[in-house]
């Protein structure tokens, strides 16, 4: 629930900033995603520095990753829906219970897309 209420006071859930975002109009988006980018590297500097372990006492280990061309198209694919719909899966619940219920269809769409991927995942590149 404070995930949903900081969505919504930061209006990343707002359809208008996320177009913004996409027509270049506005650096409001850029900077929420460019901070928690951000974040998430220090994170896990800090995190390879001090050995930090898990709540559970075990060693966090980083796998290398290899480039696979399934990346970049279901990044693709991922933008496109967000710069169509006006929504990623993180806000879409806020958007939902702010009363903008035609994001339902986005929602159904996502899990339809999710459920085809499954579907599908052995015929794809990765």
């Amino acid at each position: 629930m404070l995930f949903g209420i900081v969505f919504v006071k930061a209006e990343i859930i707002s359809w208008y900033r996320i177009q913004e975002m996409f027509r270049l109009h506005s650096f409001h988006m850029y900077g929420v995603i460019g901070t928690a980018v951000g974040v998430g590297m220090l994170s896990v500097w800090l995190i390879k520095k001090f050995k930090i372990k898990t709540m559970q006492g075990e060693t966090v280990v980083f796998h290398k990753r290899q480039f696979h061309w399934g990346n970049v198209i279901g990044g693709f694919l991922f933008g496109l829906g967000w710069a169509i719909t006006g929504a990623c899966p993180g806000p879409l619940f806020a958007q939902i219970g702010s009363g903008f219920l035609v994001v339902i269809v986005t929602l159904l769409s996502a899990v339809a897309g999710t459920w085809l991927y499954g579907l599908l995942q052995n015929k794809l590149p990765h």
